[in-house]
């Protein structure tokens, strides 16, 4: 049997699937996405390309640092919700437990189509993206930018079917590439800039234009780059042990990956030779100018660009599979718990959410489609299609996480209250409250149309899932039917 069943519940992976920390970190990592996320958002930690024209400048690390303390805070509250909630469903189940079930019913609509539309608007941008850069690199993009998405699409359908275990060591090996490549990169950038590095200048808040203003504003961005560390949760019930591994895995993805942040962040502010105007000259990425060939200004050649570019679009395809893989999962877990239409809830032979990836994908083939077709959508001017559809999914999606963390937040002074560990889970509680209300500010403020638009349609989709909670009553979540996998259902690992 590829699933098993307590009642009519239906359970992912049993006894043909067994996770383990590295499946986990991958998914949580692969989300992150921080080669993406570090070649492309650096202008907004800076403050170059925001609405506001407010970051934290040169003392952008700073800004990290501070973001990654209080993600990390966050990540503690998910610990311990792992320990003892271990069920596909991740935060919804958090949310539940905390807030009771309407609250915990809009929230898992809200982050599991927040996250579906970042993922289908990763989707077209890494499509478009490939397109326009063999067009700009070799003169011939060889496949219209439709043909590009849909492949990945077609790749991405194999995957969720194939199973988790597949898609982990995709995200894994897609990953840890790119990283290591770009973290060598940046490494050797940092060594040629030689005696005009200066650590305290980015560590110093009189380092940004605005000051601590800036600073905090720049934290705002920051917490975004961490988006989607605790998605390694919705693999709790595939994973052998999830009360040891998945606590583990979420704290260490959160670690190792501020980690990168800063060293990258700092390496681009270095690189640039601390000068603001420089960086603002190559915000579309500034990670490609310093790959450049140093006539250009930059620290490599024509090819160490076009290296940056490979990894930077694999980089994207793991971020594309983590997205895709939590969407399916947390829908399956509404479909089981009857919050949803229970035709979601369906497992296929191999132990995957069949129902709840084909509906992922058809979202996904919708998204290609419209952004084909529907090119008044969203558009911003001088900006490819594919591009502003990503930057309005983007701030939905980011939205409605942060919307959700600041309900895990406040749920987990009720729910983790037999913790032993009281005052932590009070610092937590508070720290993640107030890291995840200024960036959910940051999300509206001087946000203009029709970007504006995705945070107010966060806000709908909440409603709705509270208007749910009366037409579809639901029953007892997974998370109270199971728990650790025991041994008759840990199996070999099956692609």
């Amino acid at each position: 049997m590829a699933q098993e069943d307590h009642g009519d519940y239906q359970r992912l992976g049993g006894s043909g699937r067994k996770l383990t920390i590295i499946d986990a970190v991958a998914q949580s990592i692969g989300f992150m996405g921080p080669v993406f996320s570090i070649a492309f958002l650096v202008p907004l930690l800076v403050g170059i390309i925001s609405a506001t024209g407010k970051g934290g400048g040169n003392a952008a690390p700073l800004s990290v640092l501070i973001a990654a303390v209080g993600v990390l805070a966050l990540g503690w509250i998910v610990a311990q919700y792992t320990r003892k909630i271990q069920a596909a469903g991740s935060l919804y189940d958090y949310v539940t437990d905390g807030l009771g079930g309407r609250l915990g019913v809009a929230s898992g609509l809200l982050y599991y189509c927040g996250i579906l539309v970042l993922s289908t608007g990763l989707l077209v941008l890494i499509g478009g993206t490939i397109h326009d850069t063999l067009l700009a690199e070799f003169g011939h993009s060889y496949l219209p930018e439709t043909v590009w998405d849909l492949l990945l699409l077609a790749i991405l359908a194999g995957v969720l079917y194939l199973g988790v275990a597949l898609s982990t060591r995709a995200q894994l090996t897609l990953a840890l590439v790119s990283i290591t490549v770009v973290l060598i990169f940046f490494i050797y950038v940092i060594i040629k800039v030689g005696s005009d590095n200066s650590v305290a200048t980015a560590f110093k808040p009189s380092s940004s234009p605005q000051g601590w203003n800036g600073i905090l504003f720049g934290v705002l961005y920051g917490v975004l780059l961490f988006t989607g560390f605790e998605t390694s949760a919705n693999l709790a019930e595939e994973t052998e042990h999830p009360k040891r591994d998945i606590p583990r895995a979420v704290l260490f993805s959160v670690m190792a990956v501020a980690g990168f942040y800063v060293i990258g962040s700092y390496a681009t502010v270095a690189g640039y030779h601390f000068d603001l105007e420089a960086l603002g000259k190559n915000a579309g990425a500034p990670l490609f100018g310093l790959a450049g060939p140093a006539a250009e200004g930059g620290y490599g050649s024509v090819a160490l660009r076009r290296l940056m570019e490979l990894v930077v679009v694999l980089d994207m395809l793991a971020v594309l599979i983590g997205t895709a893989v939590a969407a399916s999962r947390g829908f399956f877990a509404m479909g089981r718990d009857r919050r949803l239409p229970s035709v979601l809830g369906k497992v296929s032979g191999r132990g995957t959410p069949l129902v709840a990836s084909t509906f992922v994908l058809a979202f996904g083939l919708l998204v290609i489609l419209v952004t084909k077709f529907w090119t008044a959508l969203f558009a911003l001017p001088e900006t490819p299609h594919y591009a502003s559809i990503f930057y309005w999914a983007s701030t939905f999606g980011g939205f409605a996480l942060a919307t959700i963390y600041f309900l895990m937040s406040i749920g987990a002074l009720r729910g983790l209250s037999d913790t032993p560990k009281r005052a932590l889970l009070y610092l937590a509680a508070v720290v993640g409250i107030v890291i995840t209300l200024a960036a959910m500010f940051g999300s509206v403020y001087k946000v203009t149309a029709p970007t504006i638009y995705a945070p107010y349609a966060a806000l709908g989709v909440f409603v709705v899932g509270l208007a749910l909670t009366w037409v579809m009553p639901g029953r007892a979540p997974a998370s109270t039917q199971f728990g650790e996998l025991t041994e008759s259902e840990q199996g070999p690992v099956r692609l």
